[in-house]
């Protein structure tokens, strides 16, 4: 295990096979990952999660446990989510190896990045992937996608033990983590629909572009803190505001 991997985890959300729990210890292990974040889902001590571990039921153990997804994520400085569907709000899709590189380029001893796995059977929802900085797929065959769990797993653990054991990378300033950029958004999200540039039926049509843009940005804590600065500004001078403007 080397610096970089540990402060790499591995975030599961609900999953449904105690077994893939096992075996994505497993994969973890093999590749020198040992920090294992589990959202919800079946039970870890579960005796096929137990049998598929093998050597790494200590991952098992040691595995921390969360309500939400965002909770999970709040002390992560990069997050990427991973996903088998394009769309709307799925661009910009990374592959495992340029995860990896991602990764490396923004760590140091001060972040944590985090690769987040959905649910086997429909993945991740657009609102969870929505709470990720990045997101990232495993090209295959168009006749046939889909790869168990721990399969998805064990690819992108290889190609961050290969792409932390080459030198170089390293993030100078310390980016924001994701509970900072949540709370960045919520604070926009109340301060645009105040000013009437979200639709208050629908204000996430909007913010999920905004979230993708900005997080695009990679930005650092005091870029944050001047985001905030600038609603806090905006909604003060709208107190006097009466209606979205009309041309």
């Amino acid at each position: 295990m080397t610096e970089a991997t540990d402060n790499i985890v591995i975030v599961l959300v609900e999953p449904q096979s105690p077994g893939n729990i096992g075996m994505a210890c497993r994969a973890m292990k093999n590749m020198g990952l040992t920090r294992l974040r589990l959202v919800n889902g079946c039970d870890r001590f579960h005796p096929e999660s137990l049998k598929f571990a093998v050597s790494a039921k200590d991952l098992l153990e040691q595995a921390e446990l969360y309500t939400d997804l965002a909770s999970a994520l709040a002390d992560c400085t990069m997050s990427v989510g991973t996903t088998r569907r394009h769309g709307k709000y799925r661009q910009e899709i990374l592959s495992p190896s340029e995860t990896a590189v991602k990764i490396k380029e923004f760590a140091s001893p001060e972040s944590r990045a985090a690769i987040v796995f959905g649910r086997e059977d429909s993945g991740l929802t657009t609102e969870e992937l929505s709470l990720c900085r990045w997101h990232a797929t495993i090209p295959t065959a168009q006749d046939y996608g889909s790869l168990n769990l721990s399969q998805a797993i064990l690819l992108f653990c290889y190609e961050l033990d290969k792409a932390t054991q080459s030198p170089g990378g390293g993030r100078i300033d310390p980016q924001a983590t994701s509970g900072e950029m949540e709370s960045m958004f919520d604070q926009m999200d109340v301060c645009l629909q105040k000013i009437g540039f979200l639709n208050r039926q629908n204000p996430e049509h909007i913010m999920l572009s905004l979230r993708r843009m900005l997080y695009r940005a990679n930005m650092d804590n005091r870029e944050v803190s001047i985001i905030r600065g600038m609603m806090t500004q905006i909604d003060w001078a709208c107190s006097a505001f009466d209606g979205r403007k009309t041309l």
